[in-house]
């Protein structure tokens, strides 16, 4: 029995290991909780190393806790929040829907780190969860979590692709194709321009993205158990913030009602639909540079995508666009993750919801797959694509919808007859309609020029 140890809680006894930093209601969690294996994500533990050193800041400052203290349980919070001791953090995904059982792990490795560091015994319910409740602490760390996720690894994710496909929208201007709709040929645009859709995609998902930041910037923390702040000195919320503002520069608030932001999910739900959009963009963006690439010879064969790995362990010289069809998988487990939180957000019985550690983990793995998938994109498919210039003119060159530029001259169902007429022979537009038409060939050249047709 040498390597585990006793502790005790309000239900008695509990052996844990010997080596652990937490105590016993970690361990009962462990004990009760095998559902996935999936321990909460590193950022969400992150978040709750913020939240932790910014509440006993603010306790210390509201005469609450001992000014030494409360620096011992910061010192300690920061360091989880830097990404020590994850290990430490074994509390299953699936587990009680408060999240109780993964801030009361929180409480208690900090409790042990900063008992060690000032000698002291420090209380990981009188000391470390002063002024809080799960109720409040694990809402607050979904909305924290998620904006410093999105600050720090979407957004500039997201300009990143956007910046890649608008370098390559300068060098390719001049690069005239045949549109498609319905997947069949239609009138042409550039090269150029067909990007600038994907990219302005991109803008103005990270608009309405950026729209949900405001209200996920509004925080639970101040409510304490049911929303009415018991237990927690009234300055509590905003010297709370300010000290979580000062760790990481960003701008949280107190919510304006600690009844909804303890019940509700409405944020999150938001915040996930906004993210399901992206990955609804990003899925056609990665679709439409498969077909672009699909061939060599049996394809569209409009670029070449960097081969990145052999395709194929039976067929010799095969490669596959294996980056598009990771990101059309990533962007799957979006949609499907955004379904999970929408199931989980009505789950605000009366004062609490309690589906809470499951909507931070899908929201955490939504904004990393979507982070991923952009740069993933940026450098391995956008910068580097090259251009086949050749398919590209000869397909634009056989294209019968070019003959819409005719309408006006000789009217929709002589046009039509042209382009039927075209598409049967498999010849040139031009050379049909200067022997179906009395128009001069130098007109009909002015007319059907593609670039002036964009």
């Amino acid at each position: 029995m040498s390597d585990v140890r006793i502790e005790r809680d309000s239900l008695g006894e509990v052996q844990v290991p010997a080596a652990a930093l937490y105590g016993a209601q970690t361990q009962r969690a462990v004990d009760n909780f095998h559902f996935s294996g999936i321990p909460m994500p590193g950022g969400f533990i992150g978040a709750l190393g913020l939240i932790k050193a910014a509440a006993a800041r603010a306790n210390a400052e509201l005469g609450l806790l001992d000014p030494i203290l409360a620096a011992n349980i910061a010192d300690a919070a920061l360091s989880i929040a830097e990404g020590y001791h994850e290990q430490q953090f074994p509390v299953d995904v699936f587990q009680t829907g408060s999240g109780t059982s993964t801030n009361m792990n929180a409480n208690e490795v900090i409790a042990t780190l900063a008992s060690r560091q000032s000698g002291q015994t420090v209380h990981p319910n009188d000391h470390v969860n002063c002024s809080q409740s799960s109720n409040d602490v694990i809402p607050t760390a979904i909305h924290v979590s998620a904006e410093l996720a999105l600050a720090n690894s979407l957004m500039p994710a997201m300009h990143r692709l956007a910046d890649a496909i608008a370098a390559r929208e300068e060098t390719l201007a001049d690069r005239i194709k045949t549109g498609r709709t319905h997947l069949m040929d239609a009138m042409p645009l550039s090269l150029a321009q067909e990007l600038s859709g994907w990219r302005a995609q991109l803008m103005q998902a990270g608009q309405r993205i950026d729209a949900c930041r405001t209200q996920l910037r509004q925080l639970a923390q101040g409510g304490t158990a049911v929303g009415t702040g018991i237990n927690a000195d009234p300055q509590f919320a905003p010297r709370f913030c300010f000290y979580l503002n000062e760790s990481c520069g960003q701008a949280f608030r107190p919510a304006e009602n600690f009844f909804a932001a303890l019940a509700s999910q409405d944020v999150a739900v938001a915040l996930s639909g906004q993210l399901k959009a992206l990955a609804v963009a990003l899925l056609k963006i990665a679709n439409d540079l498969r077909w672009m690439n699909s061939g060599p010879l049996a394809g569209l064969g409009e670029i070449n995508l960097t081969p990145l790995q052999p395709g194929s362990s039976i067929m010799p010289g095969k490669v596959n666009p294996v980056i598009p069809e990771a990101v059309a998988m990533a962007s799957a487990q979006v949609i499907g993750n955004d379904s999970a939180i929408t199931v989980a957000g009505q789950a605000g019985n009366f004062q609490l919801n309690v589906m809470l550690p499951v909507i931070a983990y899908n929201l955490l793995q939504s904004i990393n797959l979507l982070a991923n998938s952009c740069t993933a994109l940026a450098d391995k498919c956008i910068s580097d694509f090259v251009v086949n210039r050749a398919n590209i003119e000869a397909n634009l060159a056989k294209n019968p919808i070019l003959v819409t530029a005719l309408n006006r001259e000789i009217g929709y169902c002589r046009a039509a007859e042209i382009a039927k007429r075209a598409y049967q022979e498999g010849r040139p537009i031009l050379e049909v309609a200067v022997e179906m038409t009395d128009l001069p060939r130098q007109k009909l050249q002015a007319l059907l020029d593609p670039k002036k047709l964009i």
